[in-house]
């Protein structure tokens, strides 16, 4: 077990190739420290006899200023096989240094392990992490539902035959009457924060600033794309979607209530998932779909619109935890809360 050199280019370019060989997450790469610079980072790597890495963990840290207590947390990961105990072994040695060394009360873990896979779930429960599958979506940190878009070995043409009929006649809707959608830099981000701004208050959920947004495209740099669909000069949806480890994700995404019936966002996630395409990606995420099951529920309109691209439902498992001081658990995880889980991812 080892701590990854953050000052050694070599040593992180190494790092970068097992996640993204892995298919890691965008937010297990060293890249997503910079997004998230008001929490300190660590790294825990695990290597074979052969010396190549085999299991790592980005690690975030958020500090309370009193009683100086810490929180740690990695997202999406650890990355490893889920079935290499021993590699596992390593990295929850690796958590508990950290735990010392920053004063942690708890470490929580939400690797992308799908429900289905008992033996990852078992070697991860062998490690001595307590598992919570029972958590509410609304009290985990990231959705356990997502819904994704298999790519491999597939063409644009087959992908887009493969839609409901209801989704291509809306591309092609979309196409028709005149909307228009490319990707853009950082000089568009106001458009889409005003996009975002309008959507939050509909849909009565937080956003984040445009000196978030503008972080994340310097960080991930050509990881990220802004996307925005336009009519007569009018930006209608945005998204930004990032792309790594063979993975395309539609991170962040937002609309006007005006001209829906140009159907602009079907177009939008059509440039994307072709983007995906065109770059080898082996699946396209739509991230979460919380709540699918309800129908009654508000946000059950977010996976009918989903499941138009005919893809299927990815559930993981959850969140897996560490617990270093009892006693300070109950009180920091109800600060967490109240602060709001959305800003730490």
């Amino acid at each position: 077990m080892e701590f990854l050199n953050f000052n050694n280019l070599n040593a992180i370019h190494e790092y970068e190739e097992f996640v993204e060989s892995q298919s890691g997450s965008f937010t297990q790469s060293v890249r997503w420290c910079g997004v998230k610079r008001d929490w300190r980072h660590e790294a825990v790597i695990s290597r074979d006899r052969q010396g190549k890495i085999r299991a790592s963990a980005l690690v975030l840290v958020k500090r309370f200023p009193l009683p100086f207590k810490s929180f740690l947390y990695t997202p999406r990961g650890p990355v490893w096989d889920g079935r290499d105990a021993d590699a596992l072994n390593d990295i929850m040695q690796g958590l508990e240094v950290l735990a010392k060394k920053h004063h942690a009360y708890s470490c929580k873990l939400d690797p992308l392990v799908e429900e289905t896979d008992s033996e990852a779930i078992c070697t991860l429960q062998e490690a001595g992490l307590r598992f919570c599958p029972w958590v509410p979506d609304d009290l985990n940190i990231q959705c356990r539902n997502n819904y994704i878009l298999e790519l491999k070995g597939r063409s644009e043409e087959e992908l887009l035959k493969s839609f409901k009929s209801k989704c291509r006649y809306n591309i092609g809707l979309a196409q028709r009457k005149g909307v228009r959608c490319a990707s853009w830099g950082k000089e568009r981000l106001r458009d889409f924060c005003q996009l975002m701004a309008e959507t939050g208050r509909r849909d009565g959920f937080q956003v984040r600033s445009i000196e978030y947004y503008a972080r994340m495209m310097d960080a991930l740099g050509e990881h990220c794309r802004l996307y925005l669909c336009e009519y007569k000069g009018q930006a209608l949806s945005g998204a930004i979607c990032v792309q790594y480890g063979g993975r395309t994700c539609y991170v962040y995404g937002a609309s006007t209530s005006a001209h829906r019936e140009l159907m602009p966002n079907y177009l939008m996630q059509w440039e994307m998932i072709r983007w995906a395409a065109e770059s080898g990606c082996h699946t396209y995420d739509f991230q979460g779909v919380p709540y699918w099951y309800d129908s009654s529920h508000p946000n059950y309109g977010v996976y009918r619109f989903k499941t138009g691209f005919n893809g299927r439902l990815a559930i993981y498992a959850g969140e897996f935890s560490m617990v270093f001081a009892r006693r300070y658990k109950a009180a920091f995880d109800k600060a967490l809360q109240c602060v709001g889980y959305y800003k730490l991812i």
